[in-house]
């Protein structure tokens, strides 16, 4: 048991762990944040330019009672009138397309910030024959085009 509790210990206390807990809750606020703009500053224009209508109220009654048409939602759902509940939908679409555009660019600019490792220059397969100026393998002691001997070039 002891040996069970040093590894949940070992397991909780490391980075990761404390990074994903703090991205879990910021990720929270930052929603909440963006239901709220989506709910009480982006829709309202937007139902006020299509004739005053609030699209928390929008729905599909699935049942055919003639008065649920002048209910809101809320009232049709309290009187257990079954309704698709579109405009919740849209709400919850757009403030999807914002949180994931946000991530797009938050990733997108921490991956410019980020270093790219300085890649070394390749070692040279090939090297110059000093007789004939043609290219020959670097391991070559004798030149494929003039048969000069490169080990004695390179020795004087």
């Amino acid at each position: 048991m002891s040996s069970l509790l040093k590894e949940f210990k070992a397991f909780a206390v490391k980075g990761n762990v404390i990074d994903l807990a703090v991205g879990v809750i910021i990720g929270g606020a930052f929603g909440k944040i963006v239901t709220s703009v989506v709910n009480d500053l982006i829709m309202p224009p937007i139902g006020v330019l299509l004739g005053g209508m609030s699209f928390t109220d929008l729905y599909i009654n699935l049942k055919d009672i003639d008065e649920s048409g002048k209910m809101s939602l809320a009232q049709a759902q309290e009187a257990g009138i079954p309704v698709l509940a579109y405009g919740q939908f849209l709400n919850v679409v757009l403030d999807f397309l914002i949180v994931a555009g946000c991530i797009f660019f938050l990733v997108k600019g921490l991956n410019k910030l980020q270093r790219k490792p300085e890649e070394k220059p390749a070692e040279p397969t090939e090297k110059e024959c000093p007789y004939c100026l043609s290219q020959v393998p670097i391991k070559a002691t004798r030149c494929k085009h003039c048969t000069s001997h490169l080990e004695e070039a390179a020795k004087a």
